[in-house]
């Protein structure tokens, strides 16, 4: 059994040099127009669903207003 005791230590930490892929940079520039664009048709998409919901539920309310108070 050989001591080579402290003086022969490596002090030298390696990191790995791995990138997951959310930490990869991009290799191609986005457009932000593009972007702009998905987004507002997803709002509007989401809109009109909300609107249709809405106004099914007044006349809902409505209709079931008038049959009780006859």
């Amino acid at each position: 059994m050989k001591n080579k005791g402290f003086t022969d230590l490596n002090t030298e930490i390696k990191t790995p040099n791995v990138f997951s892929e959310a930490e990869k940079p991009f290799k191609r520039r986005v457009d932000i127009n593009i972007l702009k664009s998905k987004l507002q048709e997803t709002e509007s998409r989401e809109f009109k669903k909300n609107l249709i919901i809405l106004v099914l539920l007044f006349t809902l309310l409505g209709t079931l207003g008038i049959i009780l108070s006859l």
